[in-house]
């Protein structure tokens, strides 16, 4: 079980000083305890998408350390990183990251069946509650943004994990549709106990947030 993140005044190493000036992030002592709901707004080069990488375990180029309860990130095996990302943090991509040539229903169960914590059966459900349903046995390719971003959005509840992270799952949804798949995702947030760490560009008030940070 992974109880919290810290940072330790990481910087990312390609951006300009005045782009971090005034952060709450970047260059200061942060952490994310397991169970909270973390807003990261974060205007357009400000590195938001960076942070979410780094948190991942899919970029290096910082500054600093990043804690995972008491072991560095960047010190961790390739191993222990892969188990890191089956069981404590799951995430969606702002790009999504989906195979366009297999089906929705692919793409969502190769999740729970590498490490299940749902059963085949919630996959349906979750999908009619997003309105993609219809959608299961259809490729990916033939589905617009809004529908693979919601795919996505489904895919990263299917695995066990203390943490979400999250950068911009929403931008293609309408209120809607955002305002379902915000409760989806708290309400799984809620039985693990997760925290979320959620970037955007801006503050969502249907966020349930324990704290906002400006990026």
């Amino acid at each position: 079980m992974l109880t919290n993140i810290t940072l330790d005044t990481i910087a990312p190493v390609f951006l300009e000083e005045e782009k971090m000036e005034g952060s709450g992030i970047w260059n200061n002592h942060v952490t994310f305890n397991r169970g909270e709901n973390i807003q990261l707004v974060a205007p357009s080069g400000s590195g938001k998408t960076s942070l979410i990488h780094f948190l991942y375990g899919e970029r290096k180029d910082y500054n600093g350390s990043i804690f995972f309860d008491n072991k560095e990130l960047k010190r961790i095996t390739p191993e222990q990183l892969s188990i890191t990302r089956s069981v404590n943090n799951s995430i969606i991509f702002q790009d999504l990251r989906l195979f366009h040539d297999h089906t929705v229903l692919q793409n969502i169960d190769i999740k729970r069946s590498l490490h299940p914590y749902h059963s085949g059966s919630k996959i349906a459900e979750m999908a009619s509650r997003l309105g993609i349903h219809s959608k299961l046995n259809k490729l990916v390719k033939t589905c617009s943004y809004g529908e693979q971003q919601r795919v996505a959005i489904i895919r990263s509840l299917q695995q066990p994990f203390d943490f979400l992270l999250m950068d911009e799952p929403f931008s293609h949804l309408d209120e809607d549709n955002r305002i379902k798949a915000m409760e989806l995702i708290q309400e799984e947030a809620t039985i693990r106990n997760a925290g979320i760490i959620f970037a955007d560009l801006n503050i969502i008030p249907y966020f349930n947030a324990t704290r906002v940070i400006q990026l």
